[in-house]
């Protein structure tokens, strides 16, 4: 595969919470491999809808818990906003588990921001189509 989503990925994250990387999250190193995984299974477009499924998923699980109503949980939630009990293959099995792992990881440490982590995913896989401004994939679909 020729395309980098893992160094497109950090310079995003280096767009987001600025420099010096020792000021980042601790997960922020530790995600990359779990959304690398997503974008070399599905590819870069197909990673992209996952990425913005996830965004939408945390933020049911983010609404339940504010609510303290019944949360069914990040992974019920991927796979509805995602699709993946639709057509359940090797490569969506591996994104499925890695979007797992990356979200239990990144919820464990207090000073991560999961949307961020989501919305640079986005902007690195946008990259791929030729946008090289850290405008997020969503934003500059509705502009």
């Amino acid at each position: 595969m020729t395309y980098n989503f893992g160094l497109y990925f950090t310079q995003e994250l280096g767009n987001h919470f600025g420099s010096p990387t020792d000021i980042w999250p601790a997960t922020a190193e530790h995600v990359t491999p779990f959304l690398a995984i997503v974008v070399n299974a599905l590819g870069v477009t197909d990673g992209a809808r996952w990425f913005e499924a996830a965004g939408r998923a945390h933020q049911k699980v983010v609404d339940a818990d504010r609510a303290r109503t019944y949360n069914f949980g990040f992974p019920h939630y991927l796979d509805v906003e995602a699709g993946a009990h639709e057509a359940t293959t090797l490569p969506i099995e591996a994104a499925f588990e890695a979007m797992k792992g990356m979200y239990v990881l990144a919820r464990r440490d207090s000073a991560a921001d999961v949307h961020a982590y989501f919305d640079c995913a986005l902007r690195a896989c946008s990259r791929e189509a030729g946008h090289t401004g850290s405008t997020p994939v969503a934003a500059a679909a509705s502009a």
